[in-house]
C-alpha cells in the first residue's frame, strides 16, 4: 500500500507545488522516487521526529503541504506533543503518514507494533485519522483529504495488499463503505485487517450466518449521521481493528450507539493489554483474537445465544 500512496503523492505533486516530504531517514527503496523528482521539495531530517513535526509546522505556515513520513509507532508518538502545539492547535495542513500499523513490523517487537496510534490521533479534535483498508482506498482519500486546513494522519500499510473488490476504492469522510451485504451480523473494521474481517464473513456464510461487512476508515473524534444509519441497521455489531480497544474504531462505535440510543449491541475485538512479543504478523494476530477463526466464533456465540433463547 505504501508504494501506491508514494505513486499518488508524486501525481498530487506534479499539479500542486505546495507539496513538500519529508522523511525520518526511513522509507529507501520508497521514497526515491518523489526524490528524484522534486529534489527541492524533499528533505531527510535524520532519526529526529519531534524536529521533523517542527520543520514540518513551519513549512505548513509558509504556505507549503508538508507530508512527514515514518514507522507508525515514531511518526504516531516519538513527535505527538509536536504535532499538538504546533500543526493541531493552529490548524496547520500537516500530514502525518504512519507505515505498518498494529503488528506489521511483528519481528520488530512492541517497539515498532503500532496500536495506540489511531487512538492517540483520533482523541484529538482537529486530526483528521485515516486507516485506509486498500491502496484504492488510500489513494482516494489522498485526493478527498488535499485540501483539509488542519493536520491528517494516514495509516498505510507497509505490504502490497490486493484491492478489495467491492470496496472499489471508494471514501468519504464520516462515512462507512458496506461492502458485503448480510442481515445478522455488521462487521465493521478499520485499515488492512479488513482483508481478514471478510474472510470471517465468507467462514460464517458457510456456518448459515449472514454477515454484513463494513469499512470506516476515518476515524472521526464525533459520531457522524452515516455511521449511526449504519449501526442502527444491525442487531449485532462486531467492530475489528488492529490496536487498542480503547480510544480507537471501538470506542466511536460505542460513542454512537450510546450517545444515539440506538438498540444495537456492540463487541469490541481489538488489543487488550500489553503483550511483549515479537513475531509474525498472522501470529502476533492470531494471540490477540484477531484471526478468521477466533472472529468468527465472536458471531457465531451470538448466533448459538439467540438460538437457546
Amino acid at each position: 500500500m505504501r508504494s501506491a500512496f508514494v505513486d499518488a503523492l508524486c501525481e498530487q505533486a506534479a499539479r500542486d507545488e505546495r507539496i513538500f516530504l519529508i522523511t525520518a531517514d526511513l522509507g529507501w527503496s520508497v521514497l526515491e522516487r518523489f526524490a528524484t523528482a522534486y529534489p527541492a521539495r524533499f528533505l531527510n531530517v535524520g532519526v529526529a521526529e519531534q524536529n521533523m513535526l517542527g520543520v514540518a509546522a513551519g513549512l505548513a505556515r509558509e504556505g507549503y503541504t508538508p507530508f512527514v513520513y515514518s514507522i507508525a509507532t515514531f511518526a504516531s508518538m516519538r513527535g505527538y506533543e509536536q504535532l499538538r502545539d504546533g500543526a493541531a492547535l493552529h490548524q496547520l495542513p500537516v500530514r502525518v503518514v504512519g507505515i505498518g500499523g498494529g503488528f506489521s513490523y511483528g519481528h520488530a517487537g512492541p517497539t515498532h507494533h503500532a496500536l495506540e496510534d489511531l487512538a492517540i490521533m483520533r482523541s484529538q479534535a482537529g486530526v483528521t485519522t485515516l486507516a485506509p483498508a486498500d491502496s484504492a482506498q488510500a489513494r482516494r482519500a489522498l485526493s478527498v483529504v488535499a485540501d483539509v486546513p488542519g493536520p491528517v494522519y494516514f495509516r498505510i500499510e507497509k505490504e502490497q495488499l490486493p484491492d478489495i473488490p467491492t470496496l472499489a476504492g471508494r471514501f468519504a469522510l464520516d462515512s462507512p463503505e458496506l461492502v458485503r451485504a448480510g442481515k445478522d451480523v455488521l462487521y465493521l473494521a478499520t485499515g488492512s485487517i479488513s482483508h481478514t474481517v471478510l474472510k470471517v464473513a465468507d467462514q460464517l456464510q458457510r456456518q448459515g450466518i449472514s454477515a454484513a461487512v463494513a469499512i470506516q476508515a476515518h476515524l472521526s473524534f464525533r459520531s457522524s449521521q452515516a455511521l449511526c444509519r449504519l449501526l442502527s441497521a444491525y442487531p449485532r455489531v462486531i467492530s475489528v481493528e488492529e490496536g487498542t480497544t480503547a480510544g480507537g474504531l471501538g470506542s466511536l462505535a460505542a460513542e454512537s450507539i450510546a450517545e444515539n440510543g440506538l438498540a444495537t449491541q456492540l463487541s469490541i475485538q481489538g488489543i487488550r493489554g500489553f503483550f511483549s512479543h515479537g513475531g509474525s504478523n498472522e501470529f502476533l494476530r492470531s494471540r490477540h483474537g484477531l484471526d478468521p477463526t477466533s472472529l468468527a466464533k465472536v458471531a457465531a456465540q451470538w448466533s448459538h445465544r439467540k438460538e437457546a433463547a
